[in-house]
């Protein structure tokens, strides 16, 4: 309580003190409409033909279409999108990992959920974890996991690769290749959604559920906060 009083919770995007997310800025926030998503990638205007997960933007992926059998994001990255995103995983603002489960749970098909999936996630390599002080992805599970009413687990062994952020499309891919691997002794369900904040590329996830499927998984949905 008193340190609240000397520093008071605010908003990520406009500072006003209550909350991370003050149900203003909420509201604003540049939601993907489902209606017009690609089903397969989640790309926000792929529902009739998609430019993000055709056979050509995969072939340097070395596959024909994306390896999960579904994909969801929630809002397009945008600055304030990308403001969220930053507040949370960078400057360690925590209390936003249940506001961006939230609205992440209210993107996933309720036909995902009938396959009574765990939540994974994509875990941060070990040097962003040391700097940052928590897995921002791991979090994000365990609250989306709480709102679905979903069991947890931790499925995939910390990889070790360059940070993606400052690499090109092409690097990406090279620096993803078989940089993931599921973690030892880990007993991989059949199905799983697995978790992530945003989605550039999709080498990152790709990267992962080909790891999950190699551990025994059939069915992989990936949901992410926001993507490009």
């Amino acid at each position: 309580m008193f340190a609240e009083t000397l520093f008071p919770t605010r908003c990520a995007l406009c500072d006003a003190p209550g909350t991370v997310l003050c149900d203003r800025c909420a509201r604003r926030l540049p939601y993907i409409d489902a209606t017009l998503a690609c089903p397969r990638c989640g790309a926000p205007y792929g529902r009739v033909q998609c430019t993000e997960c055709n056979p050509v933007l995969m072939a340097p992926f070395g596959c024909k279409e994306p390896p999960w059998d579904g994909a969801v994001s929630a809002l397009v990255l945008t600055e304030a999108a990308r403001r969220v995103v930053t507040v949370y995983k960078d400057q360690g603002e925590r209390g936003l990992a249940r506001p961006m489960a939230a609205i992440m749970g209210r993107y996933l098909p309720p036909a995902w959920l009938a396959d009574e999936p765990a939540v994974a996630f994509v875990p941060a390599t070990p040097g962003a974890r040391r700097r940052r002080g928590f897995d921002h992805a791991e979090l994000l599970a365990r609250e989306l996991s709480w709102i679905i009413g979903a069991e947890w687990a931790p499925l995939l062994a910390a990889p070790r690769r360059l940070d993606q952020r400052r690499l090109s499309r092409t690097a990406r891919i090279q620096n993803m290749r078989a940089s993931m691997r599921a973690l030892p002794g880990a007993t991989i369900p059949p199905a799983i959604i697995l978790v992530d904040d945003v989605c550039t590329t999709g080498s990152t996830l790709m990267a992962a559920v080909e790891a999950l499927r190699e551990g025994g998984a059939h069915t992989v949905y990936c949901a992410t906060f926001a993507r490009t």
